[in-house]
């Protein structure tokens, strides 16, 4: 499996890689109860089939996504992936989420997610979220930076932040990889993150390629008013009127491209996000076995321009 090197670093990643967000289970921003079995086995195949890297967060289902992810690697007995986390966003004894980047906090943090992931060091540790105030910002950067000079992680990065906030970031520390939210239905990064991350040498590892499950091929209105109330999506305006028809629509093109080459539309939704030449790679989530096996061909699938201009046409 062709690997490409992630910004700075000398991690060589495939060009997807296990998305932990869904596999959390309830809590504010999840997708509902999930079966611990069925999310292990899930990881297995994702390996199995040649992904060598997790993307998780402590904030994923209150560290029970953390938890997950280190039982799955207990039971793998080949060669470990990289495991990929975040910090940034804690939560009280009530499951409220609030956002911190002071650097005890993120101190705190990276305790905690070497704890529940069960290792010496973290291959990527990332900013979940940045802050309003840039000098927080800019202090939980240090924090990251001292804790990669100390070998608790190996390379730092962040997550949904802005060309000026990581302008700022950079005269502290280099960032080895941006990962913005990336698809079809999501676009605005390519305004001005990708162009910079490509010409800074920054890695770009993007979320939500198949805007979490919108652009699966899967997903319709019986499907999306049987989701449990608990699963965020219910709550989001993407799946919502007027939005939604549009979105689906969208899906309905990826399905004809992906049927002409014995794709699913989710493998071809992620495959457009790889064409962009900034993308090193994908993060794409599931949730038991047979959905790895659904998207595993946008591993080694590319566009023609063609296909491409089909599936943007509005």
């Amino acid at each position: 499996m062709k690997t490409k090197s992630l910004g700075n670093s000398d991690l060589a990643i495939t060009p997807i890689g296990f998305g932990a967000w869904a596999i959390g289970g309830d809590w504010q921003f999840g997708w509902g109860a999930q079966n611990d079995s069925d999310s292990v086995a899930a990881i297995h195949r994702a390996l199995e089939r040649g992904m060598n890297w997790i993307d998780t967060a402590a904030v994923y289902g209150l560290g029970h996504s953390e938890e997950v992810v280190a039982r799955a690697l207990r039971e793998w007995k080949v060669t470990r992936p990289y495991v990929f986390t975040k910090c940034g966003m804690l939560w009280d004894d009530q499951g409220q989420i609030s956002y911190s980047l002071r650097a005890e906090s993120v101190r705190r943090e990276c305790e905690a997610s070497l704890r529940r992931l069960q290792t010496d060091v973290i291959d990527l540790y990332q900013i979940h979220w940045t802050a309003d105030d840039l000098n927080e910002t800019l202090e939980g950067w240090q924090a990251l930076a001292a804790l990669q000079k100390e070998g608790k992680v190996r390379w730092i990065g962040v997550s949904n932040a802005s060309v000026d906030e990581m302008q700022q970031m950079q005269t502290i520390a280099p960032i080895t990889s941006l990962q913005p939210p990336y698809s079809l239905l999501r676009r605005d990064v390519e305004a001005a993150q990708l162009p910079w991350c490509q010409r800074e040498g920054v890695g770009v590892i993007v979320y939500s390629p198949m805007a979490s499950g919108l652009l699966t091929g899967a997903m319709t209105r019986e499907r999306l008013a049987a989701l449990p109330q608990t699963d965020w999506r219910t709550r989001n305006q993407e799946f919502q009127e007027p939005k939604l028809t549009a979105n689906l629509e969208v899906a309905e093109r990826l399905r004809n491209v992906g049927a002409r080459r014995g794709r699913s539309a989710g493998e071809v939704a992620i495959a457009w996000t790889l064409n962009h030449p900034a993308v090193t790679g994908a993060i794409v989530g599931a949730r038991n076995a047979p959905q790895v096996d659904g998207i595993i061909g946008a591993m080694d699938f590319r566009l023609s321009p063609e296909e491409i201009a089909q599936v943007e046409t509005r």
